[in-house]
C-alpha cells in the first residue's frame, strides 16, 4: 500500500503526530512542522476538531478546553502547504464530515482516530475518497472490527473505488504503562490480510522500535518541541525532535536487521570457508594405503573435500603420503 508516493512495505512510514500539542498557537504549528521535518519523519499529523460537531453543548467545559486549541480550516490549509514545502506529507484526523471534505484534496491518506473507528458515517466517507484509510484500533474488539471491515469493503465496491486500508494497533490509555502496550496484538492484525501499524501512547521511544520488529509497517509517535511546555496531556508522552531523529535511526537499523539479502554476504562466504571442515587425515597414511573410516577426521578449513562426502575417499588408495593432520584431497589419492 501506497501512502503518496511511499511504499509502507518498502520502509515504515513514520508519522509526527502533533495532533494539538501546538495549543492553538499557529506559529508554534508551523515550528513543529519545520522540526518534525528535519527529524525525518514521513508525515505530520494534526487533528482537525470543530468543537461543536464532536461534543455535544453541554459538555461545556471540553467545548471551551477545545475551542482555545481549534484551528480554522483554512490554518490547515496552510499547515499542509508548509508540510509540502518541507518535503513532508500532511495528514489530518477529521472528527466530522465536513472537515473531512474540506481536508481530503489536501491529504494522501485519511486517518481514523480510535474513538470514531465504529463511526460508519465519517469511516465509509473516508472510504469513497479512495484513498488509504488508516483505522486505529483502540477500544474495539475483534468481532466488531471485522464487521466495520466488511463495511468497508461493501462501501468501496459500491463507490467503484479501490479498497485501501491499514490497522493500526493502538491502546486508548494515556500514557500507556508498557505493560499494557500488548504490541503482540500486532500478529492478531495481520490476519485481517492488511498492512500493520501502531500508534503509540506509551513513554519513550522503545515500543515503536519494538513494534517494527513484530511487523508494523506505519509508525504515529505523537510530537512536541517540549515534554514540560504545559500541562496539556499528549505533551508528555511525545517524543521531542532528538528522539525522534533517535526513534527514526533505530526502526531503520530494524529494517535492515529484517531484509532479506538477495544472496548470502560475501563476508559470510569467507567465515564459511574458514569455519566449516574438511576431511582430513586422522593419523600418518602411507602411499597404497586404502583410506578406511579409522583412517579419517575432520578439521578447518572449509577448503577440501566437504564433511558429507566421504565416500568420495573411503576405500580409496593414498597415491602419496598424507601426514596426519593435513586435509585430503582429489589429487593425494588414487
Amino acid at each position: 500500500m501506497k501512502i503518496g508516493a511511499r511504499d509502507v512495505e518498502e520502509e515504515v512510514f513514520v508519522i509526527a503526530e502533533i495532533g494539538m500539542n501546538h495549543e492553538g498557537d499557529f506559529v508554534r504549528a508551523l515550528e513543529m512542522v519545520d522540526a518534525a521535518a528535519s527529524s525525518g519523519v514521513s508525515a505530520v499529523k494534526f487533528q482537525t476538531i470543530v468543537p461543536e460537531r464532536l461534543v455535544a453543548k453541554s459538555e461545556e467545559a471540553r467545548l471551551r478546553a477545545l475551542r482555545r486549541v481549534a484551528f480554522s480550516l483554512d490554518q490547515y490549509a496552510r499547515l499542509a502547504q508548509e508540510c509540502e514545502r518541507r518535503g513532508v506529507l500532511f495528514l489530518s484526523t477529521p472528527f466530522d464530515l465536513e472537515s473531512l471534505a474540506f481536508l481530503a484534496p489536501l491529504m494522501p491518506a485519511v486517518k481514523i482516530a480510535s474513538g470514531d473507528n465504529d463511526f460508519l458515517p465519517l469511516i465509509r466517507a473516508a472510504v469513497r475518497t479512495g484513498k488509504p484509510v488508516l483505522l486505529s484500533t483502540g477500544i474495539i474488539e475483534g468481532g466488531e472490527l471485522r464487521g466495520i471491515l466488511s463495511d468497508m469493503r461493501k462501501t468501496a465496491e459500491e463507490a467503484s473505488v479501490p479498497f485501501q486500508a491499514a490497522l493500526l494497533h493502538c491502546v486508548s490509555s494515556y500514557p500507556t504503562p508498557d505493560d499494557g502496550a500488548n504490541l503482540l496484538r500486532i500478529r492478531d492484525l495481520e490476519k485481517a490480510g492488511l498492512p500493520v501499524g501502531y500508534s503509540d501512547h506509551t513513554l519513550g521511544i522503545e515500543a515503536c522500535v519494538a513494534a517494527v520488529a513484530l511487523g508494523a509497517r506505519i509508525i504515529e509517535k505523537h510530537f512536541t518541541l517540549d515534554k514540560n511546555q504545559s500541562d496539556w496531556p499528549d505533551h508528555k508522552l511525545s517524543a521531542e525532535p532528538e528522539e525522534m531523529v533517535e526513534m527514526i535511526r533505530r526502526i531503520r537499523r530494524v529494517e535492515a536487521f529484517l531484509r532479506r539479502p538477495p544472496e548470502r554476504l560475501a563476508s559470510e562466504r569467507e567465515v564459511a570457508r574458514a569455519a566449516r571442515r574438511s576431511i582430513a587425515a586422522a593419523r600418518d597414511l602411507k602411499k597404497g594405503e586404502p583410506i578406511t573410516e579409522s583412517a579419517i577426521t575432520w578439521l578447518r578449513p572449509g577448503t577440501g573435500i566437504p564433511v558429507g562426502q566421504e565416500e568420495r575417499v573411503l576405500g580409496r588408495r593414498v597415491r602419496r603420503e598424507i601426514s596426519s593432520g593435513s586435509l585430503i584431497r582429489e589429487e593425494d589419492l588414487e
